[in-house]
């Protein structure tokens, strides 16, 4: 086989993006204005909720959300104990306490049957991360949750996934998205929040902007845009900009077609890789639409030939980027010294830290690279 250079994740960007942040930049309206204000409106058109919200980042979004719901020093949130590390983080931010709970190594999310026993008199809210794209069992989490408690989706790596009939982004108090390069569809840096709460949404788009009563775009397009608004919440500058909302534009609608790309190349896998029988391909959505953000392996260490991370030394050798699926958040130094965890504490989240291993899978991609992919993993298995 002739060796490939394919990398993990790859923006599938050009002319149409340059020539949408050309006309922002001609327009003199570079921060959040007009080209965002069209972007929420589609995004939350696509995904079948009331309100969207762009900000600077998904993590902005979650502690946006959070803040607006009222987390704050006494609070207890409850979150995966594997996932990237911002999921716990706005927790801290707000000065509350993450409560993490133990994963399922078949779907890489929250386990929803060890939730309940992790309610207390001070949780209030819960983070349920739709890893890799996959929406967590929010049937079931809902099941065990008291009414109190408000459900806020990590919808990162989610956009255009779907749970049964109904959105990512939709099923909870509200949800966070994603547009890191990373994601099947990107602005550079960038996030989205969705409610269909219209008293949070009005304080988080408050918060999103300092706390001002009025946003910049209301303000100059007013009678008197020399008047500065009131600012009655203590608020953050979490804006996205026109140049970011201009190439969301152009991005939004391929979004399902990235995603059907995916889908096509994850089944190719599926079926490719599937006498390997130390490498285990990750589930599929049952009922609903995985939204392939990645393609993440567990390397089963009793019967692989190579430790997961030799793997990825070979496979890199050999021109194929790979990565480990995320990391167990409570293994980290910050939250070991915090907390007291011991790697153990939560087996499922430490065996998937040390066992998921992500392979290529972006709409960069072309035959030749899945092709060489398959035949790579083959080889090194015979």
């Amino acid at each position: 086989m002739e060796k490939r250079n394919i990398a993990i994740a790859l923006p599938v960007t050009g002319e149409e993006e340059w020539l949408a942040t050309r006309e922002s930049i001609e327009s003199g309206w570079l921060t959040q204005g007009p080209k965002v204000a069209e972007f929420e409106r589609l995004f939350a058109a696509m995904h079948g909720v009331k309100h969207a919200l762009a900000v600077t980042s998904c993590t902005t979004g979650l502690h946006l959300a959070l803040a607006a719901m009222d987390v704050g020093p006494g609070d207890e949130v409850i979150v995966p104990a594997f996932t990237w590390v911002a999921t716990a983080n706005v927790v801290l931010y707000c000065g509350a306490t993450p409560v993490f709970v133990d994963v399922s190594p078949t779907t890489f999310n929250i386990d929803p049957f060890q939730v309940q026993s992790k309610i207390t008199e001070q949780t209030k809210a819960i983070i349920p991360v739709h890893l890799f794209g996959l929406c967590a069992d929010m049937d079931a989490i809902r099941e065990v949750l008291p009414a109190h408690v408000k459900i806020l989706e990590d919808a990162a790596c989610a956009a255009g996934a779907e749970y049964k009939s109904s959105m990512a982004g939709s099923l909870g108090d509200a949800a966070s998205f994603s547009f890191h390069p990373r994601k099947s569809i990107t602005t550079g840096e960038g996030g989205m929040v969705t409610t269909n709460d219209d008293e949070l949404f009005e304080r988080m788009t408050q918060m999103r902007n300092h706390g001002a009563t009025i946003s910049e775009e209301q303000r100059h397009y007013g009678p008197k845009p020399y008047i500065l608004p009131d600012f009655n919440l203590l608020g953050f500058n979490y804006r996205m900009t026109d140049l970011q909302g201009s190439v969301g534009l152009v991005q939004l609608p391929k979004l399902n077609g990235f995603i059907d790309e995916r889908a096509k190349w994850a089944q190719f896998y599926q079926e490719q890789l599937s006498d390997i029988e130390w490498l285990k391909c990750p589930q599929e959505s049952e009922d609903g639409r995985h939204g392939w953000q990645s393609f993440v392996t567990y390397v089963d260490p009793t019967s692989a030939p190579f430790s997961r991370n030799e793997l990825m030394d070979i496979l890199q050798e050999k021109g194929i980027s790979t990565r480990p699926g995320t990391h167990a958040v409570h293994m980290l130094g910050l939250y070991q010294d915090k907390f007291n965890f011991t790697p153990n504490d939560f087996p499922g989240a430490k065996a998937c830290n040390d066992h998921t291993m992500a392979i290529p899978l972006h709409n960069r991609m072309v035959t030749e690279d899945y092709e060489y992919v398959v035949a790579t993993l083959k080889e090194l298995s015979a």
